[in-house]
């Protein structure tokens, strides 16, 4: 990517990003990444490190483990074994084996799942492989302290056999003079002591001519004499002689297994890299979660589309200051390419500017950035800047000359892959001039087919933005109020410069405001105080739209709250129906476990007795009767549904019911203490005393 003018990252803020998130980082390749942090133009590139970055989010976030526990620098260490004739130590071996170990751990986590889970992760090893000679090679020479062990060649076996019966036997010798010496009161308190890596007594200067040896020095007070005994001098020369000879076969072991090694140093280069990848590919994801960083849709072209954008260094410090901060909202694509942004100083207009120009680079260096997920963004391949006083005192340029010199820049490299930013564009001259001048090189700009935020208070700016094909206007919201900034963008309108209000809200007399007033342009002054009114306008519709808002989703809730009454109501008619059925079906149950009881008892009958007969008319009895029985049973029911029983005389044309077989039928005449009664087709004399008198029931109370 291009950059205009070189400081353009400085002004950006960019190295304050990339010094933060190198202190995320553990390794020495990890920080070097960080801060050589590159900035990519390639699609695929830039979304495997985005998406690694998200993937890593996701592990922490989820409270994974991931094995990358490696810290140390072995640079110098693998470079070593590539070198022919150089000789690692035990504990230089001892690094290689920990950096062999921490990729072991790497590829024992990749399983097939999290392959499958984090393909942008598993993309940092797909080019290697792991080696387990290389631990156990390791593994056969040293212990875990770094130390050679004895069986790592027969010839040191040997000597450490050796070493060890001779040691012994001068501790035996030692032990014999100095009880023998502690006796005649020759020792001092420490009795014996190690010097030159030999084994000497700790005379009493006085005493040291009472002993014969060799003197190997004295303490500092000069009252100690550290003295070798003749008797040991032997034996401390063969013992000398064998660590000498030890550490010739450690030397040889080790330089063998160096050169064993060295065949894997590009490997072990590799697997230092993968370790230093991953930290780099961690710390990505820290950042991510310290500034609310989210992976947007990317898209191969010149497009912003940014919702809910924070800038990450301000977010970061409202933190730290329990503060809140205000998101922004852009949008800039091949319809709206250049979005002129108004409004009062100290209102945001900069900061917005600098928001997007550094989630831009964030974004194409492969880092997560605190926009919400639904965000779209696109390529850039150039990105030009001009933010404040840009006097350069070198070339004996003014404010202006310099801005002049800046923006023919813009003009004659600017092209549709080139996002620009330009705070105060035609300020540092003649207003009327200056502003002339911002003109033109607004159109030049939107001929050019490139993209960019400029901030301005020129009128003539504000007017010409939405004239002109691919220029829109913005303002920054402004409490009159309260006189304060409210930082947030809205987008399709320019913004008042509120100059005449903060005059007046301080105190200003208004003698000099009025005089003031009448030094400005008429036009100018009225559409000023439109923009000024329109703001404060739309400003009550948001506070409207959120009471809206409200309103809706308190409407809704209280919808779902009714729902959830009616469901429950008809959820306890269904049990009630259910409980009725379960009744009917439990009679029935009875019924059937009653006839099933007796015509075991009937069966059994049949086996005992004789008369066959008799049992066959019981059954049939059983049967007919029950069967008549369940057709009464049907029929009362039917009747119970229709009739109730009314107290009463009974008159010719009344209804009645037979209490034998529960059959209605109407009165047609009364004889003495007999009724005839119509039933069906067929007139029946009953006693008067066998009937009752009914009525039919009201159909709700049927229904019911």
């Amino acid at each position: 990517m291009k950059f205009f003018p070189e400081s353009a990252l400085v002004q950006l803020e960019y190295e304050k990003v990339k010094i933060l998130l190198a202190e995320y980082c553990r390794t020495e390749y990890g920080k070097a990444k960080a801060n050589s942090l590159r900035i990519h133009t390639k699609k695929e590139f830039i979304e495997t490190e985005l998406r690694q970055g998200y993937e890593y989010k996701l592990v922490v976030q989820s409270g994974q483990y991931f094995p990358n526990d490696f810290m140390l620098n072995v640079s110098r260490e693998i470079k070593l074994l590539s070198i022919p004739g150089a000789v690692l130590s035990g504990e230089q071996f001892l690094f290689i084996r920990r950096l062999a170990e921490n990729t072991s751990n790497i590829f024992r986590w990749f399983d097939n799942e999290r392959r499958m889970a984090y393909p942008a992760l598993t993309k940092v090893i797909e080019n290697t492989y792991y080696e387990k000679t290389i631990i156990e090679l390791i593994d056969d020479i040293l212990d875990e302290s770094g130390s050679v062990k004895d069986s790592a060649s027969d010839e040191l076996g040997k000597i450490r056999m050796s070493l060890y019966r001779k040691r012994n036997e001068l501790r035996r010798e030692f032990d014999r003079l100095v009880a023998k010496l502690n006796k005649l009161g020759h020792l001092a308190d420490i009795e014996e002591s190690f010097m030159n890596g030999r084994r000497v007594l700790a005379v009493f200067a006085e005493q040291k001519r009472m002993i014969k040896g060799v003197m190997h020095g004295e303490s500092d007070s000069r009252r100690t004499t550290f003295i070798e005994p003749e008797e040991t001098t032997e034996l401390n020369n063969e013992i000398f002689l064998l660590e000498h000879e030890e550490g010739r076969e450690v030397y040889k072991i080790l330089r063998k297994l160096t050169y064993q090694l060295s065949v894997y140093a590009p490997l072990l280069k590799t697997y230092h890299d993968t370790a230093g990848e991953f930290d780099f590919i961690y710390a990505k994801a820290k950042w991510a979660i310290a500034t609310g960083g989210n992976f947007p849709q990317l898209y191969d072209k010149a497009h912003v589309h940014l919702i809910n954008a924070y800038h990450p260094l301000l977010l970061l410090y409202n933190q730290k200051s329990n503060k809140p901060t205000v998101p922004v909202n852009i949008t800039l694509n091949d319809k709206n390419r250049i979005l002129v942004i108004s409004g009062p100083n100290a209102g945001g207009k900069t900061v917005t500017l600098k928001t997007v120009g550094l989630l831009q680079l964030m974004m194409q260096s492969g880092l997560l950035i605190p926009v919400h997920p639904d965000s779209e963004m696109g390529i850039f391949k150039q990105i030009m800047i001009h933010i404040g006083d840009t006097q350069s005192l070198e070339f004996e340029l003014s404010t202006y000359s310099s801005h002049l010199k800046n923006m023919k820049h813009f003009m004659e490299n600017a092209n549709g892959k080139t996002l620009f930013f330009i705070d105060e564009l035609g300020s540092g001259s003649d207003p009327n001039l200056g502003g002339a001048f911002a003109e033109v090189i607004m159109e030049e700009l939107a001929h050019k087919n490139s993209f960019g935020i400029v901030t301005t208070h020129y009128l003539n700016l504000k007017v010409m933005a939405n004239k002109v094909p691919g220029i829109i206007n913005g303002a920054m919201q402004f409490d009159e109020k309260n006189l304060l900034p409210m930082y947030k963008l809205i987008t399709g309108k320019p913004g008042s410069s509120y100059t005449f209000s903060i005059a007046e809200r301080i105190g200003l007399e208004k003698r000099l405001i009025e005089k003031a007033r009448t030094l400005v342009d008429e036009d100018h002054f009225t559409l000023d105080k439109l923009l000024n009114r329109t703001e404060q306008d739309l400003q009550k519709i948001d506070i409207e739209k959120k009471e809206l808002a409200h309103l809706l989703k308190e409407n809704e809730r209280l919808k779902k709250e009714m729902q959830q009454v009616l469901n429950r109501e008809k959820h306890d008619q269904e049990v009630e129906r259910l409980k009725h059925q379960n009744k009917l079906s439990e009679s029935q149950l009875l019924y059937l476990k009653d006839m099933e009881r007796r015509l075991k008892a009937m069966v059994i009958e049949w086996r005992k007795t004789d008369d066959k007969d008799k049992v066959v008319k019981m059954i049939h009895a059983l049967l007919f009767n029950q069967k008549e029985k369940m057709t009464n049973e049907n029929q009362q029911k039917k009747l119970n549904e229709k009739f109730i029983e009314i107290e009463g005389n009974i008159q010719i044309g009344d209804k009645v019911r037979m209490k034998q077989n529960r059959q209605v039928g109407i009165v047609k005449e009364i004889r003495g203490k007999k009724c005839v009664l119509q039933v069906g087709v067929m007139p029946i004399t009953v006693d008067l005393k066998d009937v009752v008198l009914v009525k039919d029931k009201d159909p709700e109370q049927i229904i019911s």
